[in-house]
């Protein structure tokens, strides 16, 4: 199966550019989930004063946007925990409510951890992982009676490296038992990797879609791969794959803020016909939208693997 046939992209991309909000430059590394009878999101909107923020949107079709102009104020009952500023964020439906995860400010780049159940009133739960911590999402359900989450430790600026780890919680604040899940291996994927969308739970195991980064004489190239996790002990890799599944070569995904960048962050499965919807970061600019079958995707992954760990 040749990698150019498991994702197209949409005919409309990039499906949001920073026209979306008023006074943005750039709109990007952005999640989405069903809500209703729609869709709804939360937004990563860099504003044209530098600051970047995170602002609630809702869709009919997944398409069309309409986003709030004003950034979302996250209610605390600590005082001293409070949202700084908001970028990369991932949200998942867990118990009937649902959460965000997101590089916060706090003394550094580190994770936040909020709720919604309306995408109207936002709370902020915690700072669960302390800086430097980048591209943490949450697993959809808990995994051995714990909730679980992927985040990558990093440092107080571009991270010239970065490897997956995986963590647990009891009540969504106290985290710990700390494992290592993989790291870079070369090639497109050869300087670091990130999680992306919230981990897909299928027969083969944890579907993990990431991004790698590829250092070259111009700068970094940021596309996207997969791995199969395995389904009770998620920091065991099943499938890894060799070549990336999308990578930059439309010209609003090579030109933008950040060249070359290809940032998967969400993705929504019909369970009726198992389409994907993989929505992600253009050059740091706008939202792409690709489509795919899940059963390719997951295929792919395993013919074009690395040798099992």
């Amino acid at each position: 199966m040749a990698n150019e046939t498991v994702f197209t992209r949409h005919e409309a991309n990039p499906i949001l550019t920073a026209e979306a909000v008023p006074h943005a430059n750039t709109i990007f590394n952005s999640a989405v989930v069903r809500y209703g009878g729609g869709y709804s999101g939360v937004f990563r909107v860099d504003m044209n004063d530098g600051a970047p923020e995170l602002h609630a949107g809702s869709s009919d079709d997944g398409v069309r946007w309409l986003l709030d102009p004003k950034p979302i104020e996250f209610e605390s009952d600590d005082p001293e925990i409070s949202y700084c500023l908001g970028y990369d964020p991932r949200v998942v439906r867990i118990e009937g409510s649902y959460y965000i995860t997101w590089c916060n400010e706090y003394h550094g780049p580190g994770i936040a951890l909020g709720e919604t159940k309306d995408f109207q009133r936002f709370r902020l739960i915690c700072n669960p992982l302390p800086p430097f911590n980048r591209n943490a999402v949450l697993f959809p359900r808990k995994v051995g009676g714990k909730y679980a989450m992927l985040h990558r430790p990093s440092d107080p600026g571009h991270t010239p490296f970065g490897d997956i780890f995986y963590c647990t919680s009891p009540d969504l604040v106290h985290w710990g038992d700390h494992r290592w899940v993989m790291g870079p291996l070369g090639g497109w994927q050869g300087m670091k990797v990130g999680a992306g969308p919230v981990p897909i739970e299928t027969e083969e195991g944890w579907l993990m879609i990431y991004h790698g980064v590829k250092i070259t004489c111009s700068g970094y190239i940021y596309s996207a791969g997969a791995a199969l996790l395995d389904l009770d002990r998620p920091w065991h890799v099943r499938y890894r794959t060799r070549r990336y599944l999308l990578a930059p070569t439309e010209d609003y995904e090579r030109v933008g803020d950040v060249p070359n960048v290809v940032f998967p962050i969400a993705t929504v499965v019909d369970e009726r016909t198992g389409r994907l919807a993989l929505y992600y970061g253009c050059a740091d600019t706008s939202v792409g939208l690709a489509h795919a079958n899940l059963r390719d995707v997951v295929a792919f992954v395993k013919e074009n693997s690395f040798p099992q760990q």
